[in-house]
């Protein structure tokens, strides 16, 4: 009868009692709390049972608008009585302990922290003080701690620091009331400066009479405190402190013990407590330095091994594997200097830059080892292995160009009109009238001038030259001239077909001693039949090509010393015409079978053998070890599956490169040829656990250091002898070649080998391109390569890229291809200590391994690696010449040569575009007036699909295609295919013989030290000054860190907006051009991606050519194009790696896009411009305000996440996720390693 009437006493529904009770308890505040305390015990123990039995009345308490925390918090802080001060506590943590988050903001924001304070400090002045107060005040601060920012610097000030170390140290024993003070201690070391005071007090020592001896009893508060312990010793004064009391020892003995004995496993959090604590105190050397000596590496490697078979336990295995890593001793590169092993002295060097830096260094001081312990606290707090990714501080708009008046393009050209008038020379399609040319001619008599010669006709040494200003003559067209390439091409090919009677009187006789193809020859099969050949419309002669040829099994035995390597020798015995005897009349029988005697070596060139597998003046074999006059080959041509490749021709362009190394071989890959696999090629899945594997077997290194072979098979740094001869038992290496990229390779273990590749030449960094050759494998034996000196901190061959591979054997049996290999690819950090001088200043830093593990499919084969599919300077020049001969009456090309490089190679200038139809003045002004486009490649040398997209470019332009012809009537192309030749041909990475990147040289060119971007800027300048300038500019590159091909270009307004910058409307106008393109190739181009474009100027990238070219000449549609290196995650392509094919067709996509844009910007009227943009692409715009027109890509997404996986160093676990947020690119400016083009 009377429960009915007490849930409803005085009319009140029960849900509104507590109202009434705190507001009883909001008038007993002040001196009446003290007065009444009977009273206010019994309204606040009313209080907590209705919290704690109505779910309703806690959330009244705390509803929006209610002042129930004020009161509360008011009542606690005027209460004296120590049951009262406990309801209270009592009262918060049940409402603290639902709907913790905003509850706790609340309970912050009122000032309730700084009161429980200040009642434990009151309260630890009572002598005894109250146990239980002091539990309940420390668990409500266990549970606050973490969700007020400022908790650790208010413990320090209130003085509940001392309170807390005094109440640990009285109770010991006393595991109820130990616990909330331990979780509390634990919050306070969160605070640096607090964990260095709570040092001082001698914390550190108590924790670890806490934590030992092993003992199974009270877990939970040993869980505790080794957490308080681990975030006490993330500061490096109690790291010193736990080394210098000898715990390291101590903690590692505690590990194995609790490793032994938790044999299921129910402790892991304790055993994972300890290891961090390991962790932490090894960020400091004396810390690593200790616990190498008390065994460490030893004890964590077995008791990680004998963890792995248990998937639950990798967050163990992980932390393990960090602190193993971190502890492995820092070792030198297993290099005499880190400068490249190649010298070239420079003509002049700039007095400030590191190139300056680089010659100012005595002998010596290049690579020093720095154990320092700048950068590693933030790596271990992180538990990350990237160290170069975005800090959390760090702003996302940090090399924004925020600079207005650097933002408007100043149009300037900046030199005057007389020292660029030499370059009028190169553009004589603007002022030629085609005055007496025959229309109606033949292919012959359309041959359009040369200034320059693109392959030399003498391969004799020669020294430097000074740089060749452009001032060659160059003829009209109406002077039916044969170009002086076109007499090189004729004199290559003048011994396979009858040349026209002009080329025959061109050609000087002295010149085809020099030209000769003294070594690879066609030839009867002494064997067989005799074999049938058939001339090629071009006039080369072709022998047809068997997929699969069977005379490839039948020189399995030779090829040791056979194809050792593909070199062309003067032996004065052979020519061209010798080995052409067996050339039948057209029409006979086609077989398939090319002979080559090998080693082939160049003309005049030192016939000793450098280096590679095999035959060398090194070892006991030789050249001719094979019938005494070398192996002889046969193998299948590849003229009809690749119509625009000739090995003879390239052989000859060989001869005509010049290179620091002198290089006397020619890589087979380059000689026969790259014909793309009709087969997919997808993204490679990464194995759980692969890296974890591989740094296990590093470690290995240091535990069982006596099953380390350690042998080095191939040294650079000896130029004499680079191949170390042996008994047969190891691969043997070779890079002596154009483009070839290896310094040394080191047997590690039988089967495995360290590589270490060279510096580009006057630098002491820039290791990622790598072109190099293997002979002597066992067939169906796994062999693994670790490429040792990476520098960047992240690769896509983290994320499904594979190296790339090319088999002789395979080549042999009509199947020449470059095909991605390699299986347990990963890429992580290791134990090789990165020079500050090289790293830009940073201390601390380490190289980088790529690792991959291959299996070899022939006996007895010789097999390239390389990074991306090669493309070497000869490739271009056979290339081009091998366009000049597609050529038709209504083609125009020209083939300049821009200048020389330092090296003293040319550089091509092409022009391409249509014939006027006849020569009368509306055709020669229709001619003249075409709107250019400007292009250019391969300014860095490593980013070689640059090459293969340029190459798709020049082969739609020169191609029969109506949209081809469309194209070439619509613009004049000048074309600049390789801006760093000499980089190109000495396998350097990124920069140019100056050693430094060409890419950032474009505001002021050194004439002598950048001779291809200075002449190439002038050429832009030259087109300012004319009122010509180029409507697109774009400059092919390529990208390691992202997938799909992009654009970058420049927006003032788009810069704006990335930035926190003010501007006024005029400051924002301007034309959305710009964004057309780049929207046309991703509706057109499959393998473009939108979203990953971006048209932010940023600081680091102002002397860029995008940049410079936007700012300065003034071209609104300024670019560079960036093609993957990996594959494509969008589109038709995603999920595959990318190959030549694609890249060839994203060239060819391009050349469309720009047919699209003839159209469009052929509309007056702009807004027209805008809406058909929109109705062809498909992309929905607003307005803002009248003058901002905003696309749906406005900001776009910069660069892919990167995110290491779980085994990396990612203790907790997490999957790896490599599509993540989208986040900023921004390059640290102390990293000149950035994929910043």
């Amino acid at each position: 009868m009377n429960k009915p009437k007490m849930a409803t006493e005085k009319g009140v529904p029960s849900n509104s009692r507590i109202v009434m009770l705190l507001g009883q308890l909001e008038r007993m505040n002040g001196e009446a709390m003290v007065r009444d305390v009977e009273t206010a015990r019994q309204v606040t123990t009313k209080i907590l049972h209705l919290i704690q039995t109505q779910e309703k009345s806690g959330k009244e308490v705390m509803s929006k608008g209610s002042s129930g925390m004020e009161v509360i918090l008011a009542s606690l802080e005027n209460s004296r009585d120590v049951q009262t001060t406990l309801n209270i506590l009592y009262i918060l943590s049940e409402l603290l302990t639902v709907g913790r988050g905003r509850r706790m903001g609340v309970f912050v924001s009122k000032g309730g922290t700084g009161i429980l304070f200040q009642i434990l400090t009151s309260a630890s002045k009572e002598l005894p003080p109250s146990e239980e107060l002091m539990l309940q005040l420390h668990s409500l601060l266990a549970k606050v701690g973490p969700k007020d920012r400022k908790f650790g610097v208010k413990a320090r000030l209130s003085g509940a620091l001392n309170v807390t170390i005094s109440l640990i140290k009285q109770n010991l024993q006393n595991a109820k009331l130990l616990l909330p003070c331990l979780q509390v201690l634990r919050v306070y070391s969160a605070n640096s400066v607090n964990a260095i005071s709570l040092g001082k007090n001698g914390v550190v020592e108590l924790m670890f009479k806490i934590i030992a001896p092993y003992s199974k009893k009270n877990t939970s508060l040993l869980k505790v405190a080794l957490d308080a312990l681990g975030a006490l010793l993330k500061s490096k004064t109690n790291a010193r402190r736990a080394v210098d009391g000898s715990h390291v020892p101590a903690l590692l003995a505690l590990y194995l013990d609790w490793h032994r004995n938790d044999a299921r496993h129910r402790h892991m959090l304790i055993r994972k407590g300890l290891l961090v604590c390991l962790r932490n105190i090894t960020n400091i050397k004396l810390g690593r330095k200790a616990f190498i000596e008390a065994d460490g590496m030893r004890i964590l490697y077995n008791t990680s091994t004998e963890c792995l078979p248990v998937r639950t336990l990798d967050p163990l295995i992980n932390t393990s594997s960090l602190i193993m890593r971190k502890c492995f001793p820092k070792n030198r590169l297993p290099v005499p200097t880190i400068k490249s092993a190649f010298h070239y002295q420079l003509p002049h060097v700039l007095p400030v830059g590191p190139v300056a830096q680089l010659y100012s260094q005595p002998p010596g001081v290049d690579d020093v080892v720095d154990d320092s312990d700048d950068n590693e606290e933030t790596e271990a707090e992180t538990d990350t292995d990237n160290e170069e990714d975005e800090k959390a501080h760090r702003t996302l708009n940090d090399d924004i160009e925020t600079d207005l008046n650097k933002l408007h393009p100043t149009k300037s050209p900046g030199r005057p009109f007389e020292e660029l008038r030499v370059y009028e020379r190169f553009f004589l399609e603007l002022s030629e009238d085609f005055q007496g040319y025959n229309f109606e001619g033949s292919k012959g008599a359309s041959s359009t001038p040369s200034s320059g010669s693109l392959s030399s006709s003498s391969s004799s040494a020669r020294c430097t030259r000074p740089i060749i200003v452009p001032t060659a003559q160059a003829l009209s067209p109406k002077h039916m001239a044969t170009p002086a390439s076109q007499e090189i091409w004729n004199s290559i090919k003048g011994q396979h077909t009858q040349p026209p009677p002009s080329a025959t009187s061109r050609t000087p006789a002295a010149s085809l001693a020099s030209l000769e193809l003294d070594t690879i020859h066609l030839t009867k099969d002494h064997d067989k039949k005799e074999e049938t050949h058939i001339p090629t419309p071009d006039g080369h002669t072709t022998l047809s090509s068997s997929m699969h040829s069977p005379q490839g099994q039948m020189i399995e035995q030779g090829l040791p010393h056979a194809l050792d390597c593909v070199s062309l020798e003067d032996k004065g015995a052979l020519n061209v015409e010798d080995g052409l005897k067996g050339v039948k009349q057209e029409g006979s029988p086609v077989n398939a079978t090319r002979h080559i005697q090998s080693p082939l070596l160049l003309g005049d060139i030192a016939t000793r053998r450098m280096g590679g597998g095999g035959g060398s003046d090194c070892g006991s074999e030789g050249a001719e070890d094979e019938g005494g006059e070398g192996a002889v080959l046969e193998v299948p041509d590849t003229a009809l599956l690749l119509p625009l490749h000739d090995p003879d021709l390239y052989v000859e362009m060989v001869k005509g490169t010049r290179s620091v190394p002198q290089y006397a071989e020619v890589a087979y890959p380059d000689y026969f040829g790259h014909v793309a696999p009709t087969f997919k090629e997808p993204l490679l899945e990464r194995v759980y656990g692969v890296q974890r594997s591989k740094i296990f077997q590093d470690i290995e290194r240091l535990i069982h250091p006596n099953d380390i072979l350690d042998k080095v098979v191939y040294d650079l740094d000896i130029p004499s002898c680079p191949v170390i001869e042996d008994n047969g038992e190891s691969l043997k290496f070779n890079s002596q070649f154009e483009s070839g990229n290896l310094r040394k390779a080191v047997q590690v273990r039988k089967y495995e080998y360290d590589l270490v590749l060279n510096s580009d030449i006057n630098s002491n960094h820039y290791h990622q391109w790598f072109y190099l050759e293997v002979s002597g494998m066992r067939v169906g034996t796994t062999y693994r390569f670790n490429i040792i000196n990476c520098e960047k901190s992240n690769s896509q061959f983290n994320y499904g890229m594979q190296v790339l591979m090319y088999s002789v054997q395979e080549a042999i049996s009509g199947r020449p291809r470059w095909v991605r290999t390699g299986t347990d690819i990963c890429y992580y950090k290791n134990h090789f200590a990165r020079s500050s001088i090289a790293a830009g200043g940073q201390k601390g830093k380490s190289y980088f391994t790529l690792t991959f593990s291959t299996t070899f499919s022939h006996k007895d084969d010789v097999c390239y690696f390389a990074y991306h599919y090669p493309y070497t300077y000869s490739t271009l020049k056979m290339h081009l010449a091998k366009l000049e001969a597609l050529r038709t009456p209504h083609i125009y090309l020209r083939q300049d040569v821009l200048c020389e490089t330092l090296g003293g190679n040319t550089c091509p200038l092409l022009t391409i575009t249509a014939m006027p139809e006849s020569n009368s003045n509306d055709h020669i002004c229709q001619f003249r007036n075409r709107p250019l486009i400007f292009l250019s490649a391969r300014v860095h040398p490593g980013e070689t699909n640059a090459s293969w997209v340029m190459k798709g470019t020049l082969e739609f332009l020169m191609g029969t295609s109506p949209l081809a012809a469309s194209l070439r009537e619509a613009y004049i192309f000048k074309i600049v295919p390789m801006l760093n030749p000499d980089g190109v041909i000495n396998g350097n990475h990124r920069c140019s013989l100056s050693g430094e990147d060409l890419n950032r040289q474009w505001q002021n060119p050194n004439p002598e030290l950048h001779p291809t971007i200075y002449h190439t800027k002038s050429l832009l300048q030259y087109l300012a000054h004319i009122q010509r300038a180029p409507l697109v500019f774009c400059d092919y590159h390529g990208h390691s860190r992202k997938k799909n091909v992009f654009m970058y270009g420049c927006s003032v307004k788009e810069t704006v907006w990335q930035s926190n910058i003010s501007a006024t409307s005029s400051d924002l106008h301007e034309d959305l051009g710009y964004r057309t393109l780049p929207k046309i190739l991703s509706q057109i181009a499959p393998a473009f991606s939108m979203a990953s474009c971006s048209f932010v100027v940023e600081r680091s990238k102002e002397a860029t050519a995008r940049v410079v070219v936007w700012r300065e000449i003034g071209v609104q549609r300024s670019y560079t194009m960036e093609s993957t290196l990996c594959g494509c995650d969008q589109g038709k392509y995603k999920g595959l790696q990318i190959g030549t094919r694609e890249l060839e067709e994203m060239g060819a996509q391009f050349c469309v896009a720009l047919l699209r844009l003839k159209r469009l910007t052929g509309l007056r009227n702009h807004q027209h411009l805008l809406d058909l943009e929109s109705d062809i692409i498909g992309t929905q715009s607003k307005v803002v305000s009248p003058t901002t027109y905003v696309m749906e890509e406005d900001e776009p997404s910069f660069l892919e996440a990167i995110d290491y996986s779980a085994e990396s160093d990612n203790e907790d676990g997490e999957p790896e996720n490599e599509h993540g947020n989208n986040v900023h690119e921004n390059p640290d400016h102390l990293d000149q390693l950035s994929d910043s083009y």
